[in-house]
């Protein structure tokens, strides 16, 4: 089967990895933004708050995370709107686009537990399934998570029978490496599609998103799979690459078991929304866009509501936000719009 099948089923099928409830952190298998700060969502919902003051948004927008694990983000955004601009959540609507029932019922218990009856979350399976007026979406890598295929010069790799191998590219295959002016690396065929589901799906939006890549590509493979905060190259675990460079694990033994994922072509990502009428209306570094957002504005009010102890605390969180060692510089930050004059 082709790659993208094989990494669809990984993390998707009827065992994959995100089907069941993973733990995000410490005791799972990678850190996301989401689960170091609170002050990432309400970063967030801040750059919210303004775009409705702009008046690109009305009070009465749709809020929709896409790709919500466990509605972490969500809930911060909502917490801090309540803190920052409380008559807001009076207007807005909040809605999770999440596919599986497991995730689903996680996602409602913690809402409940956090709001009550103050908040009410809806649920939709997929982009394809919703439409409203006017949108602000949101996500946290979800682009890394995209099933992809992994192409070199006209050949294309294959998984079967537990071996993996470069064999001819499909037409299909061949004709958007051609498109996207790429020969080797991680060619994701669904940005199109998904960003097509958006546009038809809302009259008026904003999409911030953010992911972990570069705005060109690298022309190399990316790769990789993350297990228990280890990170094995997929190559090395193949026979592939030469015996010297090989993990002693086979990447069958971590299939669904472990997350997969790849660096995100940011250029294709643009391509695929101004494809659909959607413009790029900004790109930045996690750093810059957090800071643009209003991360320090929060930092000081946060400072004037707890004790020192507690604001260094929270400080050293939000350094793995921003510091450019950590995730300030690796991470990304893609906002688009529709409905801009």
């Amino acid at each position: 089967m082709k790659f993208s099948a094989y990494m669809q089923e990984w993390l998707y099928g009827n065992e994959g990895y995100y089907r069941n409830v993973r733990t995000i952190g410490k005791e799972g298998d990678f850190y996301t933004a989401v689960s170091t700060s609170m002050f990432f969502g309400g970063s967030i919902a801040k750059r919210l708050i303004s775009t409705i003051e702009s008046g690109f948004l009305t009070s009465s927008c749709t809020v929709v995370e896409i790709g919500a694990h466990k509605g972490y983000l969500l809930a911060d955004m909502i917490q801090f709107i309540y803190t920052l601009n409380p008559e807001l959540l009076q207007t807005l609507t909040f809605v999770i686009v999440e596919p599986f029932s497991a995730n689903q019922a996680m996602q409602k218990n913690y809402f409940e537990e956090a709001f009550g009856d103050a908040v009410k979350v809806l649920h939709v399976k997929r982009l394809e399934a919703f439409t409203c007026k006017e949108a602000f979406f949101v996500a946290n890598e979800i682009f890394d998570a995209f099933p992809c295929e992994l192409i070199k010069e006209d050949q294309m790799l294959f998984i079967e029978k537990d071996q993996a191998f470069f064999e001819t590219m499909d037409s299909e295959t061949k004709a958007k490496a051609k498109e996207y002016g790429m020969s080797k690396g991680e060619l994701c065929l669904e940005y199109e599609p998904f960003a097509d589901a958006m546009n038809q799906c809302c009259e008026r939006f904003e999409f911030v998103t953010f992911d972990y890549g570069d705005k060109e590509a690298r022309g190399d493979f990316s790769l990789r799979v993350y297990a228990n905060h280890q990170v094995y190259p997929f190559f090395a675990l193949t026979d592939l690459v030469e015996e010297k460079l090989r993990e002693k694990s086979d990447f069958n033994g971590f299939f669904a078991k472990a997350d997969i994922t790849y660096d995100v072509n940011f250029s294709h990502l643009f391509y695929a929304f101004e494809k659909n009428g959607i413009h790029v209306h900004d790109y930045a570094t996690q750093m810059k866009a957090l800071v643009d957002f209003g991360l320090v504005e929060l930092l000081e009010l946060f400072a004037q509501n707890v004790s020192e102890k507690q604001y260094e605390r929270e400080m050293n969180k939000i350094k793995t936000l921003i510091d450019p060692s950590f995730m300030g510089e690796r991470f990304k930050m893609a906002c688009f719009r529709k409905g801009e004059a």
